[in-house]
């Protein structure tokens, strides 16, 4: 695994050019290393827009984002697109191809080398349940299964942090508790993990911390359980109502 990163958000607001109103508003927070990390809030709040900030795939209107290793020294450039993975919600793979042949193409992006390029496909897609479809093509696959090689592609140069844009939407229940599984495997193994999600329970139980947002402002945030308690909710579905109902 890369080295690990701590993060810091820094004052960041969007306003994309053809909108009357700001995306993002003066967000700031930090992430810790290792930490699994809920981005939640109701449609239009802004989730997809802050992660795509943080894996730098577009820029603020203004403030920051800097990632320092854990002996404060900045990683930028290519070091810091080494240590990023992000498993978008839309499918980022060939679907004409199969896995492994998704996997060598994005493994040699990396400039990863042909051996361990197949350990780290045997390895995803043996985990993911995908070892005896390796070599068919994916627009044969179901929803769930198609959802599984997006987050193999995500992982194939073993990042240190994993950002997540609903990777269970549209999945049956079966392989939506498969890849929690394996992502909280993965949390367990140092990764840092910033997710996005509507499913409010498997947010709770998965979640170290929640930043839950609303019209691109920051509503509360902190440890999952510690934000519940604090504000009189029974779970996490109820602290969601109560706080963005007058949204």
């Amino acid at each position: 695994m890369s080295p690990l990163a701590n993060i810091a958000i820094n004052d960041i607001s969007k306003k994309y050019k053809s909108a009357s109103f700001e995306s993002l508003s003066n967000i700031s927070f930090s992430i810790e290393s290792g930490k699994t990390i809920g981005i939640l809030g109701p449609n239009g709040a802004g989730k997809t827009t802050l992660i795509s900030i943080l894996c730098g795939l577009i820029e603020p209107t203004k403030g920051e984002v800097t990632y320092q290793t854990e002996n404060n020294t900045d990683i930028t450039g290519i070091n810091l697109k080494k240590i990023i993975g992000f498993v978008p919600q839309e499918y980022a793979f060939y679907h004409e191809l199969t896995p492994v042949q998704n996997m060598n193409y994005f493994g040699s992006l990396y400039n990863l080398s042909r051996e361990e390029i197949k350990q780290k496909t045997d390895s995803l897609l043996s985990i993911l349940g995908l070892a005896d479809v390796a070599h068919k093509k994916i627009n044969t696959f179901s929803g769930g299964m198609k959802r599984k090689v997006n987050l193999a592609i995500g992982l194939i140069h073993s990042p240190s942090i994993l950002f997540l844009d609903e990777p269970t939407v549209g999945v049956d229940v079966q392989s939506k508790l498969s890849i929690i599984e394996f992502l909280t495997e993965t949390s367990k193994q140092g990764t840092t993990i910033i997710y996005t999600s509507h499913h409010l329970s498997e947010a709770e139980s998965f979640c170290d911390e929640i930043l839950l947002i609303s019209k691109g402002n920051i509503v509360t945030n902190g440890p999952t359980k510690d934000i519940i308690q604090k504000n009189n909710a029974n779970d996490l579905q109820s602290l969601f109502i109560k706080l963005t109902q007058a949204e």
